[in-house]
């Protein structure tokens, strides 16, 4: 559900305050739990790590994800393959490339 276009979008202020204190080209990973703030143009160029419960999972903003949220770009869930013994079994017959 989006937010209301008079309360505009949501973003971190501590975030942007990181954020504008470190330049453009820098290789510094700026970690956040802030996964429902919204990606602004000023972010585009900055390396975040963000939290996805476990970890920070680094993400490089570039221009397509403006508008997009952080957390949409950092999974919470690891997918475990189905199957068990009969899967591995599988597997293991198939021949590597």
């Amino acid at each position: 559900m989006s937010r209301s276009t008079k309360k505009g979008p949501y973003v971190d202020q501590k975030l942007l305050k990181k954020i504008q204190k470190i330049s453009v080209g820098s290789k510094v990973v700026i970690k956040t739990w802030a996964r429902a703030s919204t990606i602004t143009p000023e972010m585009v160029g900055f390396t975040i790590g963000v939290h996805n419960g476990k970890n920070h999972i680094p993400v490089l903003i570039v221009e397509n994800m403006v508008g997009h949220r952080l957390g949409e770009f950092s999974p919470t869930r690891k997918f475990v393959r189905h199957g068990g013994k009969m899967q591995k079994e599988i597997e293991g017959q198939k021949p590597s490339k």
